[in-house]
């Protein structure tokens, strides 16, 4: 795994001190999502915390992650190895204490949401995260936003992450031929944004819109097409946030930063396309 991945890690600088070993800061930071222990009970053969938790922020604000996030499915691609009936889903996330009290107005780094991506729902703090993965449970785009937030709402935006780019020539695949979805997402904006770029759709419809539109009549328009076979197949995100929260530190945030949260399910996302 690490041969794969080491040729994707940033260089060193021109100038000034050289980065310390990649490939033990990566271990650090997934020891320390894998038992969601403090960064100060990182063991000492890890490195000091202070430098694998300034990377991984560094790192995050720099986009190195969401590089090597696109370039490893961007492999599979070229082995025709992702299959392209998209599943849709969120999960929330429990916030820790620890993850409390960052400044309300973001800390200035770029692509730091104002509230952190932590609200209040039903349960408490948390976080929502919310994720397209491929036919073989492996994600493709992951989103995060507070809490309370609805799942429709999000869908256009998770949908704009999904880019896999080309080994070689051409433009990065960013449209599946498939989306498979709950009933959640049966909204006529998200049915309508996905006929407009020709994927095909796989969402049942709730009680409340099929006796709305049976109440209408003739006027209700006919049924969407719904193939429950294909229907399915929607486990695939399903374990596909198992495999994620398998990391006790993802089942529980305990970052303050949404960039550093995201960074690391960006990590054990790439952890995941690498054992394929």
């Amino acid at each position: 795994m690490w041969d794969r991945i080491e040729p994707l890690m940033p260089a060193d600088p021109v100038r000034g001190r050289r980065w310390a070993d990649h490939r033990r800061t990566l271990e650090a930071i997934a020891w320390k999502y894998r038992t969601c222990s403090p960064w100060r009970d990182l063991p000492n053969d890890l490195g000091p915390f202070q430098t694998e938790h300034k990377r991984l922020l560094r790192w995050a604000v720099d986009g190195m992650w969401e590089k090597v996030f696109a370039a490893v499915p961007a492999a599979a691609d070229a082995d025709d190895d992702i299959g392209w009936a998209a599943s849709v889903d969120s999960t929330v996330c429990r916030a820790h204490q620890h993850a409390a009290g960052a400044r309300k107005k973001g800390d200035g780094l770029r692509g730091e949401p104002s509230d952190h991506a932590i609200g209040r729902s039903r349960g408490g703090l948390s976080t929502k995260v919310h994720l397209a993965s491929d036919a073989r449970a492996r994600p493709l785009a992951i989103v995060l936003t507070a809490g309370q937030a609805g799942d429709a709402p999000a869908f256009d935006t998770v949908m704009a992450v999904i880019r896999v780019p080309r080994v070689g020539p051409g433009r990065p695949r960013t449209r599946p031929d498939t989306v498979i979805a709950d009933r959640a997402y049966s909204a006529r904006a998200i049915r309508s944004h996905l006929r407009e770029r020709h994927i095909r759709t796989v969402i049942p419809q709730p009680v409340d819109q099929i006796r709305n539109r049976q109440r209408r009549g003739s006027c209700g328009g006919r049924p969407p097409g719904f193939d429950r076979e294909v229907y399915k197949e929607r486990n695939t995100v399903e374990r596909c946030i198992n495999r994620l929260k398998q990391w006790r530190g993802l089942a529980m945030r305990t970052d303050k930063l949404a960039i550093a949260y995201q960074a690391a399910l960006h990590l054990a996302a790439i952890l995941i396309w690498l054992r394929r």
